[in-house]
């Protein structure tokens, strides 16, 4: 045990004993001359107390982040699990496919598609790639696509849906009538009959195929193309174009024409035997062509031989004039781009509207027609 006496014999010896250490015995001239020198900066304050030191003194600062880091491995635990469990459902699951086609509501009577018989009662159904829709005599139906269009089927017709792709929307008119309201862009609706292709540009029309596979189109807006064998026709709102087997389509002609001058154009384009009588005709139609029927006359300018092509020619001139680059000699030699750029004069839409769609399903063959 420590003790003062411990203490005191452990000190060491100085000159006047106790003084040193606690001003006990006597009083030393050099101590005391020290104590006078450093009395001045004596402190007589109590000794301040500091506070206890933390360990781990970086983490004080931003206490919140011992707090935080459970939370965000939990999340991100979290988070890992959706992923993994969402491409495990969608590379085991098939992805949904939507079926192209048409509805087909607005049902009169008993229209079939195939074998099943439809009823207004069912409300919509529907007409899928390579089935076939058939009225009676006192059935109708309406057919809606709605990137397309809408067709309303008449009593007595049969179609099938071809196609319904993203850039050709294609049916076939076996026989019958439909009546065809498009507005998809010009050139992507396109209905096959037994004697022609019609294709759209942007309008509505009314299509019509008799039993022998012989049709008619009438187009109430916009334009329509006709083409087969070689022939195009271009049917404006107000005009009528008709067809038949092994032909193709003929001249297109206004409606509102002289019965002379339409009798003429079909005795020409369908029934005309010898140059003769095509001749014939074709004076008629000179005679009774109105300023509207240049649409006829420019149909004819590829339809005749060389010598009537002049005669055409001069009419048609007299009724809306060539372009100045359009010449009399381009045009007697059939010269396409000459051609293009005369009918472009007449007021029915730009051609290269045809021309472009053209190209595009050039080459696609009439289906072969179902008995």
């Amino acid at each position: 045990m420590d003790t003062g006496k411990n203490r005191t014999e452990n000190r060491p010896s100085t000159k006047g004993g106790d003084y040193l250490w606690d001003r006990s015995g006597e009083p030393d001239p050099e101590i005391q001359k020290l104590e006078s020198l450093l009395g001045k900066f004596r402190h007589n304050s109590p000794t301040p107390v500091f506070p206890a030191i933390v360990s781990a003194r970086r983490w004080t600062l931003f206490p919140w982040r011992l707090r935080l880091f459970p939370a965000l491995a939990t999340a991100a635990i979290a988070v890992a699990a959706i992923v993994a469990v969402t491409i495990l459902v969608y590379k085991t699951k098939p992805t949904p496919t939507t079926v192209a086609g048409w509805d087909v509501s607005e049902v009169q009577g008993a229209p079939r598609i195939g074998q099943k018989t439809l009823s207004a009662n069912e409300g919509t159904s529907r007409l899928d790639i390579g089935q076939m829709l058939e009225t009676d005599g006192q059935s109708r139906a309406s057919l809606q696509a709605d990137d397309t269009g809408k067709i309303q089927v008449e009593p007595s017709t049969r179609l099938r849906l071809l196609s319904m792709g993203s850039g050709l929307k294609r049916i076939a008119l076996d026989r019958g009538t439909i009546h065809t309201y498009i507005w998809a862009p010009p050139g992507q609706f396109v209905v096959d009959t037994p004697s022609a292709v019609t294709v759209d540009l942007g309008c509505a029309y009314t299509l019509q195929v008799d039993e022998s596979g012989a049709g008619m189109v009438r187009t109430s807006l916009g334009w329509v193309g006709f083409k087969q064998n070689g022939h195009e026709s271009f049917i404006p709102a107000g005009a009528a174009c008709a067809t038949r087997p092994k032909v193709g389509p003929g001249t297109p002609y206004f409606e509102d024409s002289s019965a002379e001058f339409r009798a003429a154009l079909t005795r020409f384009d369908f029934e005309d035997n010898t140059p003769q009588q095509r001749a014939h005709d074709v004076a008629i139609a000179l005679r009774e062509a109105r300023n509207r029927d240049a649409l006829t006359l420019w149909h004819l300018l590829a339809r005749v031989d060389d010598q009537q092509r002049i005669l055409v020619y001069d009419r048609l001139s007299q009724i809306v004039p060539p372009p100045a680059t359009v010449t009399k000699e381009g045009i007697l030699r059939l010269d396409q781009p000459m051609l293009d750029r005369w009918w472009n004069e007449l007021g029915f839409d730009d051609i290269s509207v045809w021309r472009r769609w053209e190209r595009s399903w050039a080459g696609t063959a009439t289906p072969v027609r179902e008995k």
